[in-house]
């Protein structure tokens, strides 16, 4: 039980909230409102995150605000945890617990499942 709240603060900790939608940076690549590098991960299906519990402790989704609107290719779906999370074309968003500085991009490829949105 105690590891179970441990990874849920933790996953409280490093969800990043935004009212804004994600952004391309200067190096053509989705990042947060924070300048963190954005993810996709393939076990996800269209509108549905399969992200949660660890995953989502080393993935934190990209947490909508309330009051945050969707535009264009930007959507918000709901978690099943109640939160609202922006999806990109059809995919939910996370950014990676191992990027350390807004630019990095370490988590591109990281088991053959997450990948860097360009």
């Amino acid at each position: 039980m105690f590891k179970v709240f441990t990874s849920g603060a933790l996953f409280v900790l490093l969800a990043q909230t935004s009212l804004a939608a994600p952004a391309m940076s200067d190096a053509d690549v989705l990042v947060d409102d924070s300048g963190m590098t954005v993810y996709t991960f393939d076990k996800d299906t269209n509108g549905t995150s399969n992200c949660y519990n660890g995953c989502a402790a080393s993935w934190p989704p990209v947490i909508a605000q309330d009051g945050a609107e969707a535009s264009a290719d930007f959507t918000i779906v709901n978690r099943r945890d109640g939160s609202a999370q922006w999806v990109y074309k059809g995919m939910p968003l996370y950014t990676w617990a191992g990027d350390a500085k807004p630019g990095d991009m370490t988590g591109d490829g990281v088991g053959g499942v997450w990948h860097v949105v360009k």
